[in-house]
């Protein structure tokens, strides 16, 4: 007989701790904006985060709620705890409200604007629940926005610029994440696809298999220009970055491999935090862009 999992495993469970690193983009203006030497900058950033990860929780349990049958005849969504059972709709509500109200207060706390940006990013991801996941390719671009959102999020509680370059490539990648994630879900569920979600009867393996290729094309081609344009080798005082290049080729090669043949790209996280040799060329591409922005060995001649 199988053991009932711990409070503190269902909790985690609940707020879906794992996607929480979705919102590290938040760090990205505090990179590329040379600011991680400034003390205040980066515990501004943390709380960002935080209020960040709060938010996201929230949502993420308001879905729950709303998809709580339909979860209930998935392969894997079944086991999460409002579908199994494990934790109760009122405990689910109640949590679900405290996440919000520390969220928008905190956020406020940080930077009104901020909040404004937070409170938009709630309304956006409950509408996307409620009714905006129904719509073909309105469904990944809903969630690319929230990417997107997120790395902006980052220059807003800072209060300093972000490269559109930047912006485009950020949301270029989420549509390249969100659509791998449909066709694995395509492959897993097969016919029972469009009963679990109305949107993916619209999808087929082909046709997002070509806009995969599309998609991975203008990542690549956006970070070229960011890393070689002017305003930002200016901005950033280096004209190195596009060293970099080499590890987003490798990234997005190795992505497509998994979804080609592992079968993944169901769950960006979940599949960033198991495969090693992607984990670890993220890793490596976050160190060079470290090193080529602070080091004063690659400075712009």
């Amino acid at each position: 007989m199988n053991a009932h999992p711990s409070f503190a495993a269902t909790l985690l469970a609940t707020l879906r701790v794992y996607q929480w690193p979705k919102n590290l983009l938040v760090f990205a203006a505090l990179l590329f904006a040379q600011q991680m030497f400034h003390a205040h900058m980066v515990l501004e950033s943390l709380g960002a985060f935080v209020a960040l990860c709060a938010a996201s929780s929230a949502v993420y349990i308001f879905n729950d709620l709303k998809d709580m049958e339909s979860d209930r005849a998935h392969p894997e969504k079944r086991n999460r705890p409002l579908a199994s059972g494990e934790i109760g709709t009122g405990a689910a509500v109640v949590l679900m409200l405290v996440l919000l109200v520390c969220s928008v207060l905190g956020s406020y706390l940080l930077r009104p604007a901020f909040c404004g940006a937070v409170v938009f990013y709630l309304l956006l991801m409950l509408t996307y629940t409620i009714a905006l996941k129904k719509i073909m390719f309105v469904d990944v671009l809903v969630i690319a926005i929230g990417f997107v959102f997120r790395a902006i999020a980052g220059a807003i509680v800072l209060d300093v610029a972000f490269s559109n370059w930047l912006a485009v490539c950020t949301l270029f990648l989420a549509l390249f994440l969100g659509l791998g994630k449909r066709r694995c879900e395509i492959e897993v569920l097969e016919a029972e696809a469009a009963a679990h979600r109305d949107v993916l009867r619209e999808y087929t393996v082909h046709h997002l298999d070509s806009l995969l290729t599309i998609m991975a094309a203008c990542t690549l081609l956006t970070y070229t220009i960011y890393t070689c344009s002017p305003e930002v080798v200016h901005r950033l005082g280096t004209d190195k970055l596009y060293v970099t290049l080499p590890f987003v080729v490798y990234g997005l090669f190795r992505y497509l491999h998994l979804i080609h043949h592992k079968n993944g790209g169901g769950d960006p996280s979940r599949t960033l935090l198991k495969d090693g040799p992607l984990a670890l060329t993220v890793a490596l591409w976050g160190v060079a862009c470290t090193v080529i922005i602070y080091g004063g060995m690659w400075r712009y001649e």
